[in-house]
């Protein structure tokens, strides 16, 4: 049966401030000049209209609050995910890595396991972040295409895309969980330094790091 090991970003291939820090800081003061120079974008326009602010800096508010709270909401990921690929694509953005992710990417692959993404952050810059990586993985998904990561649905539907047995990495206990119960296996990532380190991750299974996987 084909073995499918799918990857959570934040906290787990990747640190959280490299995303809180470094993501965040980013496309904080470029969300109004964006929104602007965007406003004929079909996609932009209809994220903007989600937000219910009626003017740039009353949308630009809305986004702010619900970065500050980290708020997964899709018009935020939408706008965000398009200016973090602008910046990727011009070089003012990195993706992070832990050191013992890529090696164990290509071991997986090399082993016949197939490799795909689901995180709360866009499809589009999930392709930017793993783009050094890009024949490594061959699915991505996120809130939009397959739902919020704490509900069972959204693994439900992840598992009628890929087709065989499915594993999910993740730091948050509450996702394993949903993953959990839609008959995936899961396994917690306790990363030293990231904020679900104490974290109870329950009966689920837990490694420090990549290298500690099969």
């Amino acid at each position: 049966m084909t073995c499918w090991i799918v990857l959570d970003i934040e906290g787990t291939t990747s640190s959280t401030e490299s995303v809180h820090v470094g993501l965040y800081a980013y496309a904080r003061p470029r969300l109004g000049p964006f929104i602007d120079a965007h406003r004929d974008d079909p996609e932009i326009a209809q994220a903007v209209a989600a937000t219910g602010g009626a003017t740039t800096e009353e949308t630009t508010g809305i986004l702010t609050g619900w970065m500050d709270s980290d708020v997964k909401a899709t018009p935020l990921k939408t706008i965000q995910g398009r200016i973090w690929a602008e910046g990727f694509a011009n070089g003012d953005l990195h993706a992070h890595f832990f050191p013992d992710v890529p090696p164990k990417l290509r071991e997986w692959r090399d082993a016949g396991q197939r490799l795909a993404v689901y995180s709360s952050g866009s499809v589009v810059v999930q392709h930017a972040w793993f783009a050094r990586y890009a024949p490594l993985i061959e699915a991505y998904f996120d809130t939009v295409t397959a739902g919020p990561k704490r509900t069972v649905e959204s693994y439900t539907r992840i598992a009628e895309t890929l087709d065989g047995d499915l594993l999910f990495l993740s730091d948050m206990p509450a996702e394993l969980d949903a993953a959990k119960a839609a008959g995936w296996r899961a396994i917690g990532v306790r990363r030293a330094g990231e904020p679900s380190e104490h974290a109870d991750f329950g009966g689920h299974p837990v490694v420090a790091s990549f290298a500690e996987i099969p």
